[in-house]
């Protein structure tokens, strides 16, 4: 297949952040919350993180879930975690701001930005909920944006290879694309095969197992839905391996 893609994985806590250094991850996305789509990490976890492994380390900044359109109070809230995540060592930061009529929000794009300094800004997928892609792109590529993170507006990126292919050739190696979401051990060589992209975001899961909560069943910590609290999902580095080994050459 060429030379080795840069791997970035998702990652929500520490154990999975040690896992995919294990796993031969080349970076690694640090936030909470995966069942929310990924949310704020503590910032006693990037900096342990940080003491631990040697791998960079892009730290969400996502205070709630759903959409992307914040009130004053979380916008602040937001430039104070990203300057406490640079503070801290972060490598980078991923965030996104949108307008109530899901266009790029520009001015908060930019305040952010500015808090991040000579840190990595990246932009998450709320690019995937943008009505026109093309303009949000070029939005993000004038306000300086590292990368972003994109599915290509489908719920599974694998689904969206003619969008992949489209949003890097617009690119023209202005902004990274990083392609992520739905990407497994099946389909991720044929992904990369067919969009040429040089680096993938993943999340090589599996169930884990905490038994403290078994003793009694009938307690959830859950809001709306209930899943079982006796187990959780985590990365773990032998899939991880088994992805990385089908991008190198």
């Amino acid at each position: 297949m060429g030379s080795k893609v840069l791997v970035e994985v998702c990652c929500g806590s520490i154990d999975d952040v040690l896992q995919s250094a294990a796993g031969g991850a080349d970076r690694v996305e640090l936030n909470s919350a995966f069942f929310l789509g990924g949310l704020t990490p503590s910032l006693g976890t990037l900096r342990e993180c940080k003491a631990r492994v040697d791998i960079p380390i892009i730290a969400m900044v996502r205070p709630r879930s759903g959409g992307m359109h914040y009130s004053d109070a979380e916008f602040a809230t937001m430039l104070q975690d990203a300057a406490l995540f640079r503070e801290a060592g972060a490598d980078g930061i991923v965030f996104g701001f949108l307008r109530e009529d899901g266009r790029v929000d520009a001015p908060r794009c930019r305040e952010m930005i500015q808090a991040i300094g000579d840190k990595e800004a990246v932009f998450h997928r709320a690019f995937d909920l943008t009505p026109d892609p093309e303009e949000a792109l070029e939005t993000l590529i004038a306000l300086g944006v590292r990368r972003v993170l994109t599915s290509g507006q489908k719920a599974n990126v694998f689904h969206a290879q003619e969008m992949i292919k489209k949003l890097i050739a617009q690119a023209r190696g202005r902004i990274e694309i990083l392609p992520g979401a739905g990407l497994d051990e099946y389909n991720l060589e044929a992904f990369v095969a067919a969009t040429g992209t040089t680096q993938v975001h993943i999340a090589p899961m599996d169930w884990a197992n905490d038994l403290s909560a078994a003793a009694n069943p009938s307690i959830t910590f859950g809001g709306a839905v209930f899943p079982s609290e006796t187990r959780f999902q985590a990365i773990k580095a032998d899939l991880l391996l088994r992805m990385t080994a089908l991008l190198m050459s």
